[in-house]
């Protein structure tokens, strides 16, 4: 009888690799754990077939991990996935705590308060166990933006049609879009040095797929596209992702909102080539 999966691979080999891999992104042994859940879900599918697929990085992986195990209310995993990343090197303390920040704006500042304790705990851990003294941290001041409130809401409106892709911003009279949106998220969060913008795309898009907004959703994952800074393949790989840190019924609405923008953003640029091709 053939007991090879669906990929080639005998049951036993498939756990293995996964126990491997699992060793490999966390930073420490599998659980002995024989639950379904664990030794076919976890191991097997989860650190076996996933995190092993080469269309995201092991690094970019963590910035669509963290803010869904920091959004799913278990401090256990969390604990777990921000000390491996910031143990195995993939990620800074100073990334680290900027994927904190930018969690906060996109998911809600009480679970990026706790969010924000366990990276401390986790990091103090970490130099602990290699018997070091935590380092001070970077000092917040000087901001790099700017402290003039028109400069800061100019810098904010600029941003924000750069990075959403758009040739128009909010009004800035409604609170909620200048105090908020403009001044902060845009004028000062979105454009500070401590994350590339490719990490700050995985992490947004995560978190509005698990927010159920829609028009969010759909703008973050066009912009990620139409800005090149995450491929169409990338995308399709956080869809992935996400559905094992998430569940399938999101990842399911997330995945029909990548077809549809890239779609979208491949019809736009075809009609720019063309464009520019009968100008010539």
């Amino acid at each position: 009888m053939d007991t090879r999966n669906g990929n080639g691979r005998a049951p036993a080999a498939r756990s293995e690799r996964g126990r491997h891999e699992f060793r490999d992104v966390m930073t420490f042994d599998a659980p002995p754990d024989t639950s379904p859940a664990t030794a076919n879900g976890l191991i097997d599918f989860v650190f076996a077939e996933i995190w092993t697929r080469p269309g995201l990085s092991r690094r970019d992986r963590r910035f669509v991990t963290l803010p869904c195990v920091a959004d799913a209310d278990a401090e256990q995993p969390l604990i777990e996935h921000v000390y491996a990343a910031l143990n195995s090197g993939d990620l800074s303390i100073v990334e680290m705590r900027e994927t904190v920040l930018h969690f906060a704006v996109y998911a809600g500042w009480p679970k990026a308060s706790r969010f924000n304790g366990i990276v401390d705990a986790q990091w103090a851990r970490i130099h602990r166990e290699r018997g070091l003294d935590v380092p001070a941290p970077a000092p917040l001041l000087p901001l790099t933006t700017a402290a003039d409130p028109e400069q800061r809401l100019a810098g904010g409106v600029a941003a924000f049609k750069e990075i959403n892709r758009l040739d128009f911003a909010p009004d800035r009279d409604n609170p909620f879009q200048g105090a908020g949106i403009l001044n902060f998220v845009f004028g000062e969060m979105w454009v500070r040095p401590g994350l590339g913008m490719k990490e700050r795309r995985l992490i947004t898009v995560a978190c509005v797929a698990f927010q159920d907004a829609p028009t969010p959703i759909m703008s973050h994952v066009y912009a990620a596209l139409e800005s090149r800074e995450v491929s169409f393949t990338e995308m399709d790989e956080l869809a992935l992702h996400f559905a094992a840190y998430c569940g399938w019924p999101k990842a399911s609405h997330l995945n029909q909102v990548v077809a549809e923008q890239k779609a979208r953003v491949l019809g736009e640029w075809r009609a720019a080539t063309d464009s520019t091709a009968r100008e010539h």
